[in-house]
């Protein structure tokens, strides 16, 4: 039998993925969870038939996630995750022995299950001993923390279901008290290619930007994503993201990565022109 995993990005556009065969399938309490596996992709996690990660372009996600604000941050020790219950940001973050304390703020225990279970290429991230993973409501668990954390990475899911609370203006101000004097926030931001989701672009940066000092928008390109081209959201109290990028001291590290570099890092903070006129009315005007 021929199997397919079909997603819609617009009502004329859809994703069309070959599957060899289907490693899990349950609705948990907060939504539903599959793993596929198929030839071209590896495997591949989706929630609420929504496209999550594959084995085989995981790796650009979670390193811009990740190794951007870390390049810029110039002591990152203290990290608040929010979501990645797959484990792909924790598996990079791990890679800086600088790091003291990493927070993993998940809602739904099943899915961190799941991929223990079967996707250890991203799951292994769990393994770090400075992990510490609470299974909670980040809208709520970000209400009780003030001057906490260097670095937040708020890695979602598509702003409905379980995820839609992490895309509020309520929300980003309290990650912004959370911070200490020198935080950064990331978060992932959507595509602006498409209609409906150039508009939540739009109006998730404008939340943002009510609640930090600086704030810019970066890209990468990401094939299972609707579009291929997917934005992230860095948000500082203090550090620019291409002004401060400290480039002799990360490479220094000699962390291994498949997309990150430092050469990328600034060339992802140069938008199209077309992203640029998304923004114009909500982003200040870029600085040379």
């Amino acid at each position: 039998m021929d199997l397919w995993y079909s997603e819609n990005h617009t009502p004329n556009v859809k994703l069309t993925i070959r599957v060899d065969k289907q490693l899990a399938s349950f609705q948990s309490e907060f939504q539903r969870i599959d793993v596929f596996e198929s030839q071209e992709f590896g495997r591949f996690l989706t929630l609420d038939g929504i496209m999550m990660l594959t084995e085989k372009d995981e790796f650009i996600y979670h390193e811009m996630m990740t190794h951007v604000p870390m390049a810029v941050h110039p002591k990152a020790e203290r990290i608040l995750v929010i979501g990645a219950g797959d484990g792909g940001v924790c598996r990079e973050l791990s890679k800086y022995k600088s790091i003291k304390h990493i927070d993993l703020v998940e809602i739904d225990a099943a899915v961190i299950e799941v991929c223990r279970e079967h996707l250890p290429f991203t799951a292994c991230g769990f393994d770090d001993p400075r992990i510490h993973i609470h299974y909670e409501d980040g809208l709520k668990y970000i209400r009780r923390c003030e001057g906490e954390y260097d670095l937040i990475i708020v890695d979602s899911t598509d702003p409905f279901g379980p995820g839609e609370g992490l895309f509020a203006k309520e929300f980003y101000g309290n990650c912004y008290k959370a911070l200490s004097e020198d935080g950064i926030m990331v978060n992932q931001h959507e595509s602006p290619f498409y209609k409906e989701d150039a508009l939540i672009v739009q109006r998730v940066h404008k939340r943002v930007v009510s609640s930090f000092e600086i704030c810019r928008l970066y890209q990468a390109h990401i094939p299972t994503y609707p579009s291929g081209h997917w934005l992230f959201g860095f948000a500082s109290k203090k550090y620019h993201p291409v002004k401060n990028l400290d480039s002799k001291k990360w490479n220094c590290l000699g962390i291994s990565t498949k997309y990150y570099n430092t050469n990328l890092h600034r060339g992802a903070f140069a938008l199209p022109n077309y992203v640029e006129e998304l923004l114009k009315h909500v982003e200040p005007e870029l600085e040379d």
